[in-house]
């Protein structure tokens, strides 16, 4: 109304309000008929006078709306531009390829030998690339397709009868209405906003919103953080006790003292870990689980040395068709895992993503500059790190009770081959050092590297974790080229920066391996199965969800490692 303070808008105005009064009259003075009639006339006046509005008004709006189509035609370009990871892939073989063909072209006839060699490594890089990416755009795809459903399952909720509203809806509208309420009484929600309008592309301001947002305790978001942070905590706690808790009666069994137990801990990341063998208390002499609180977590405590004299192998690595063969069918044979606790874990997923998504979708609400592509995202980001960080060392610990099983079994392969030389895990000596003692190294090699990975563990968000293991993957390149400085050590592969290192695919894996055997950390298993539950589905296509998919497929490879010979 403000803005109507014209001549010209205000006697339309005023006329409107006219007819309005006449049939309000004739309406109280028992004449429906033509209080009926005056009220059709004040409802074609007010139509009129908003078409003549908007024909006025649209020569100067058609810019503003030309400018705003062109950017969604732009972004919706530059989203169907973006490849999925099968034709990644193939660019990356293609590129691979053509750096196979200059090297054999600049190869005298007499080198037979090398020529043979480089064959062998590019059709053995070409068949990872495939692999890995048919793994991620199957893990995409399956994301995708739990993220629709819940979508439309959001959608179905929010159009359904107005009559008769789910609680949700209910919950949904009295948030709302309790925002207003608090926008009313105070004034930096609209300097947010206008902020926003300013700079709608400056992502740093909607980090510092969401951040001064639910640092807010009397805010309705951030008073809905706290009460979703403790549903998921309530659903967690029995099922983590159940878990840790030894059968009725009985005392937690004793394990043999040959037998591998997984590494004890001092936060939750390792409360199912089988019991040390001291005296085992009695059932009712065990600590309770310790309450919600976000706190430090300390690094595991180092594995003992155990004695090794293994040969060195004379392959560098196996092929990854058959190694992903042979951990299907061992896979299979593993046994099921208790249904109780699958069940829990799924339900208890299913209810973080909700509260995930309610979190956003309100607070999407509340600021409606935050409802872009890239503004979501961020967005997103700043509201998962508050909301795990007090409950991922029992989600943690619940998906540990379920990889119990995958859990041990790298954790006696971490135990026999602790001290196992790098060559014996597959690691080319050209990727070792050369004179270690002249550089003055004092720990083993790729040291750096397993420090790094072990930092994985005291993060309490998916997306730091995620980080973490792209700064592993990093140092692995660094050490590697410090290693073997020689720029034609293999072709380059790959748009990714961990890829386009000095080291290829193939010997990648088997470094990551030895890494991963060094960190001593059995629990990296489930830590990776979270992750690629919880990250959001779009750093799955780029350099995250490469490198996330490699420590998966390092941690299966040491899965597996032959234990037989070892017991010597």
């Amino acid at each position: 109304m403000a803005a109507a303070a014209g001549d010209g808008t205000v006697k339309p105005l005023q006329s409107a309000m006219k007819l309005a009064n006449g049939a309000i009259e004739l309406d109280t003075g028992n004449r429906p008929r033509e209080a009926y009639t005056e009220y059709l006339r004040t409802i074609h006046y007010i139509s009129q006078a908003l078409l003549e509005e908007v024909e006025t008004t649209k020569g100067t709006a058609q810019p503003a709306g030309r400018s705003g189509s062109g950017l969604s035609r732009q972004q919706l370009r530059h989203i169907s531009r973006e490849l999925t990871p099968l034709e990644e892939a193939s660019l990356q073989n293609q590129k691979l390829k053509a750096a196979y063909e200059a090297r054999m072209a600049r190869l005298d006839p007499s080198q037979a030998m090398q020529k043979t060699s480089l064959t062998l490594s590019l059709q053995r890089q070409m068949m990872e690339n495939l692999v890995i990416a048919k793994a991620r755009e199957e893990t995409l795809q399956r994301k995708m397709e739990e993220r629709r459903l819940r979508l439309q399952e959001a959608a179905n909720r929010r159009f359904c009868s107005q009559v008769a509203l789910t609680p949700e809806e209910r919950e949904q509208r009295a948030l709302y209405a309790a925002i207003l309420e608090y926008e009313q009484d105070h004034d930096w929600p609209k300097h947010w906003k206008a902020k926003l309008k300013s700079s709608p592309g400056d992502l740093s301001l909607v980090t510092s919103l969401v951040s001064h947002l639910l640092s807010l305790p009397d805010h309705p978001i951030a008073q809905l953080l706290r009460r979703l942070q403790c549903a998921v905590y309530s659903a967690l706690y029995p099922a983590v006790s159940r878990a840790a808790a030894p059968a009725p009666g009985c005392c937690p069994p004793t394990p043999n003292p040959g037998s591998r137990r997984l590494r004890s801990s001092q936060s939750l990341h390792c409360m199912l870990s089988p019991p040390e063998p001291s005296a085992a208390p009695r059932p009712q002499d065990c600590p309770p689980t310790p309450p919600l609180q976000p706190g430090p977590v300390g690094p595991p405590s180092p594995l003992g040395d155990t004695a090794s004299g293994l040969p060195d192998k004379d392959s560098s690595f196996e092929d990854l068709e058959q190694f992903l063969g042979t951990s299907e069918r061992q896979g299979q044979g593993r046994g099921v895992q208790p249904e109780p606790q699958l069940q829990q874990l799924k339900s208890t997923v299913e209810e973080i993503h909700n509260a995930i998504d309610r979190l956003l979708s309100l607070t999407l609400l509340a600021f409606e500059g935050l409802n872009t592509a890239a503004s979501k995202d961020r967005c997103l980001a700043c509201i998962e790190e508050p909301f795990f960080s007090p409950l991922w060392p029992l989600l943690l610990a619940l998906y540990r009770s379920v990889h119990r099983t995958r859990e041990a079994a790298l954790s006696r392969s971490m135990e026999l081959y602790r001290n196992a030389p790098p060559t014996a895990i597959g690691i080319p000596t050209k990727l070792l050092p050369q004179n270690p003692e002249a550089k003055g190294a004092t720990g083993y090699p790729y040291c750096a590297a397993a420090q790094e990975l072990g930092l994985l563990v005291l993060e309490s968000c998916p997306q730091k974790k995620l980080e973490c293991i792209v700064r592993t993957l990093r140092v692995i390149c660094v050490c590697a080229e410090d290693y073997c400085p020689t720029p034609e050590a293999t072709p380059q592969a790959g748009p990714q920066p961990i890829a386009a290192a000095a080291i290829g695919a193939d010997d990648l894996l088997p470094i990551l391996s030895f890494v991963v055997l060094r960190s001593g950390l059995p629990q990296l298993v489930s830590e990776c199965a979270a992750l690629e539950e919880f990250i959001h589905e779009g750093y799955l296509i780029g350099e995250e969800g490469y490198c996330l998919t490699s420590l998966q497929s390092a941690l299966s490879y040491v899965e597996l490692l032959p234990q037989g010979g070892l017991a010597k």
